[in-house]
C-alpha cells in the first residue's frame, strides 16, 4: 500500500532547511515496516539533498562552494546568461538545482528511514529571498 503526504517549508532565502524530523513523522504515521521513501521538491529554483545535519558549518560551507561555483546572474562572470527576466538570482538558482537532486530515495526498515547517524534531510534554498516550497514524501 502506498502512502502520500505533501509538506510545505518556508525558507529565508539562501540556504539549506532541514525537514528530517517531518519525515521520519510520516515514516512512522504510515505504519509500514519495509519500504522505500521517495522525496520530490516541486521548485525548479531549490534541490534536496541528504547532508551531515551534526555540524551547522557543513551547511555553511555548502552554501559558500555553491555560491562560487555559480556566481549571482548580475556578477560579471556570469554575464553569459540569457535567462534574466526573474532576477539575478533565478538562472543561478535553476543552475545549482540542475547539479543537485530534486528527488531522494531513502530505504525504510522496521518502520524507519534508514538513514546514517549524521545525516540529514534538507531543501537547499537557491533563491536569494524567502519562498514556500512543496515537498511531496511518498512511501512505497
Amino acid at each position: 500500500m502506498s502512502h502520500q503526504e505533501m509538506i510545505s517549508l518556508q525558507t529565508n532565502g539562501p540556504g539549506l532547511t532541514e525537514f528530517t524530523a517531518k519525515a521520519e513523522r510520516f515514516v512512522r504515521g504510515a505504519g509500514v515496516d519495509v519500504a522505500l521513501l521517495t522525496v520530490f521538491v516541486r521548485h525548479t529554483s531549490c534541490s534536496l539533498l541528504i547532508q551531515e545535519n551534526a555540524d551547522p558549518d557543513v551547511q555553511q560551507d555548502m552554501q559558500n562552494f555553491f555560491h562560487r561555483l555559480v556566481p549571482p546572474g548580475d556578477n560579471a562572470a556570469m554575464s553569459w546568461l540569457i535567462h534574466t527576466a526573474e532576477g539575478p538570482d533565478d538562472m543561478p538558482a535553476h543552475i545549482k538545482a540542475a547539479l543537485t537532486q530534486t528527488s531522494l530515495s531513502i530505504p525504510v526498515s522496521q518502520g524507519g528511514m534508514l538513514l546514517g547517524t549524521w545525516q540529514g534531510l534538507y531543501l537547499f534554498e537557491h533563491r536569494s529571498r524567502p519562498h514556500n516550497r512543496q515537498i511531496v514524501l511518498h512511501l512505497n
